[in-house]
């Protein structure tokens, strides 16, 4: 037996914050990241259309990029004093993770981040409050996803929380709320959203519903990314979409080595997120398909790539991605992103190590040794093809 699993509700288009006019309730906490938010008036928007529902709405800001357990629990007392029932994560995929796990231990007080990182062990929701998800950018697919990382800055452990129970309520997917990201945000969450559904479609838990999402994802976002990157809104749009699709893909058919690999080097490179996916999809597609080419020759042929095999089908389609990339304006290795050689050779084999053990690694369509992962994050320092 197959689960698949999504908010109840997903709206989207111009206009669909309209839709928190008519929800019922009493009281919301909104969850965001930097009083940006409050200061381009997005919060301003959400509470006035909470007013009109009749619910009362207070804000709780500053969500840092890896949210950390100090903050979670700083929220939980807030919304402990505040008493919502519905909580509504806005901004990107930091602040809706972060509302998730206020969500949690907010209707759990006695849980523990141990227990919450153990993989579908939550208990029950949504005894206290629904959620809501806004995201303001185009790549995470959190609003529809039943992932949270939070990170214990006085360890540098991380919490991979991951249960259906903290798949969103609703979903809303306002398109002008994503008008004006700057451009890094456009081509670093546009190219996070591709891997979603790239690695979505090739994991070893992929199926049928998810493979339709991740595909229709793919073919949007090749052919619109460039487009919105240079300020065509219909194409925005499109993106913003197609990232939703890919989220509810992985969320149910998980990831691959590419994500393995930019969980275990954000904070230790210093480099964004999408931004690493970018650099490591091409090389990770290489190594995949060494061994398991069928799926991304798929990709190739839903895309109009030609090649008469599948070798020539994966070249196609790597050449596919590198061109958009540059298009992005983004690097290819992380030498030119600008990593230290000394420093990353330094870190080369324990970083490697921590990519194998990720949990995205279990659903990569080849498994990968710890000397594998190493020759892989090589590659991709220096920027040559992956042959092994």
């Amino acid at each position: 037996m197959v689960r698949f699993t999504i908010p109840r509700e997903v709206y989207f288009g111009e206009n669909a914050l309209d839709r928190l006019a008519s929800v019922s309730g009493t009281k919301a906490m909104l969850v965001v990241g930097s009083e940006r938010l409050k200061k381009d008036g997005t919060t301003a928007k959400i509470q006035s259309r909470l007013k009109k529902a009749g619910i009362e709405s207070d804000i709780f800001a500053g969500i840092e990029a890896d949210p950390s357990i100090t903050t979670v629990m700083k929220g939980v007392a807030a919304m402990n004093s505040y008493g919502p029932d519905w909580i509504i994560g806005i901004g990107g995929g930091s602040p809706i993770d972060a509302a998730k796990a206020m969500w949690i231990f907010y209707e759990h007080p006695d849980f523990t981040f141990e227990e919450a990182a153990k993989p579908f062990n939550l208990p029950e929701l949504r005894r206290k409050a629904r959620f809501i998800a806004i995201p303001t950018t185009s790549g995470t697919g959190t609003e529809v996803t039943s992932f949270s990382v939070i990170t214990d800055y006085e360890t540098g452990m991380k919490y991979p929380i991951a249960d259906y129970n903290i798949t969103p309520d609703i979903a809303i997917l306002d398109t002008s709320l994503v008008a004006d990201m700057p451009l890094a945000l456009i081509a670093d969450t546009g190219m996070d959203a591709l891997t979603h559904a790239i690695e979505a479609y090739t994991s070893t838990m992929a199926n049928p519903i998810t493979d339709g999402l991740a595909i229709k994802a793919i073919q949007m976002i090749v052919r619109d990314l460039p487009a919105s990157y240079e300020g065509d809104v219909t194409a925005r749009n499109s993106v913003h979409l197609a990232q939703c699709m890919a989220g509810m893909a992985f969320s149910n058919a998980i990831l691959g080595v590419v994500h393995s690999m930019a969980h275990k080097t954000g904070r230790v490179l210093d480099i964004a997120h999408g931004r690493a996916n970018a650099i490591y999809l091409t090389y990770a597609t290489q190594y995949n398909a060494r061994t398991a080419p069928e799926k991304y020759a798929e990709i190739a042929r839903y895309l109009g790539l030609e090649g008469k095999t599948d070798a020539a089908l994966v070249t196609a389609l790597v050449d596919c991605i590198k061109k958009l990339r540059s298009d992005l304006n983004m690097p290819s290795s992380l030498k030119e992103h600008g990593t230290d050689e000394k420093f990353f050779m330094s870190q080369v084999k324990e970083i490697a190590k921590e990519a194998v053990g990720d949990p995205c690694t279990g659903t990569n369509p080849r498994p990968v040794s710890e000397e594998e992962m190493t020759g892989l994050f090589e590659a991709v320092y220096y920027g040559k093809d992956v042959t092994f």
